[in-house]
């Protein structure tokens, strides 16, 4: 299959490249698209066999589902049923934007979206090619990630090439994503809701709005059988080519533990925050910026980088746990092969 790339960034003809992938969607074609938060691949979520081509393209197991974007509260509420008031003021505040609603589906997206479920996650994106071309579709678009399933997910259009050319119609390039990380995940078909993955929205920021906000322990079970009710509960995710060892106690404990290795004649990158790559003595680093929200957006960017031909274990510290730095722990430990504690590195 030919992919087809329009250059939104520096292209004349902005409306045309959105009217021409529209039409391959309408049609039951795979398009990635640029969002707030990654690059998602996109199909008609009403259409069982142009949603089967993303889990092809991506070889990503059937029984993940897949969240419906559109562009406006309308179109949303128009694939639910069953919605609670607080839901409406979670709208108000914060769609467009990076955050997923969990709700009864009215059966208007089709099963493999849903993977089976009676609930379907639907979410407004506020990155202005995604709103163009949701509107030039004016259908609802299931998007997951495009990336090959399990391997970091794409904030730039290079990094849909990579892992998709001649698999998909085409990549909308709008330039590298904002946020960086997947969006919230907000199970809405209880009385109190109930975070099932964390991103761009934090569980503080959503209780200015609603009185309590809850996090769903199964964001951490990956037992066999456990089944999920949004995209990244289940399954390894966004790990890099080679091995990543979470290390816990700050550079001190960094540096602890890539001497030794570099003592057993290992090749080591390092990948962490400028503060901390300050403090390190290392050959093979890459900073992912100073801020929690920097860390977020150059993240997976970060992880894609480093290439087995050049590292043999790659070493990242660890991020406080609030704000957005709750959605950088939960990508971090979904990606690493090894989770080094403060007390394990001081021995």
């Amino acid at each position: 299959m030919d992919t087809k790339r329009w250059n939104l960034v520096n292209g004349n003809n902005k409306e045309e490249m959105i009217k021409e992938a529209a039409k391959l969607l309408k049609a039951g074609s795979t398009v990635a698209f640029p969002t707030e938060t990654v690059y998602g691949l996109g199909a008609d979520a009403t259409n069982e066999k142009a949603v089967a081509n993303i889990f092809q393209a991506k070889g990503r197991p059937q029984d993940n589902p897949l969240i419906a974007h559109v562009a406006t509260k309308e179109q949303l509420l128009l694939l639910v049923k069953d919605v609670p008031d607080y839901v409406n003021r979670l709208i108000d505040n914060f769609s467009p934007g990076p955050i997923t609603y969990v709700l009864p589906s009215n059966g208007t997206c089709a099963d493999n979206v849903t993977a089976g479920l009676e609930t379907v996650g639907v979410r407004i994106p506020s990155h202005p090619v995604a709103i163009a071309l949701l509107k030039e579709c004016n259908i609802p678009i299931a998007a997951p990630s495009a990336n090959i399933s399990g391997k970091p997910s794409p904030t730039a259009a290079d990094h849909v090439w990579e892992d998709l050319y001649g698999k998909i119609a085409g990549v909308v390039d709008g330039g590298p994503t904002g946020v960086g990380v997947e969006s919230t995940v907000i199970d809405c078909t209880q009385d109190i809701p109930i975070i099932l993955r964390p991103g761009g929205i934090s569980k503080e920021e959503l209780e200015e709005v609603v009185d309590k906000v809850l996090v769903d322990p199964a964001m951490l079970n990956k037992e066999e059988g456990h089944v999920p009710k949004a995209p990244g509960m289940k399954y390894q995710h966004y790990a890099p080519e080679v091995p990543l060892w979470l290390i816990e106690g700050g550079s001190d404990r960094v540096q602890q533990v890539y001497d030794e290795l570099i003592a057993e004649g290992k090749r080591v990158g390092i990948l962490a925050s400028s503060v901390t790559l300050k403090s390190l003595h290392v050959d093979q680093k890459i900073s992912l910026g100073e801020t929690l929200e920097d860390v977020a957006a150059n993240l997976y960017d970060g992880l894609r980088k480093f290439r087995q031909e050049d590292v043999d274990i790659i070493l990242c510290d660890t991020y406080p746990e609030y704000g957005i730095g709750q959605a950088i722990m939960n990508r971090l430990r979904k990606a690493a092969s090894r989770y080094i504690s403060s007390e394990e590195a001081g021995k």
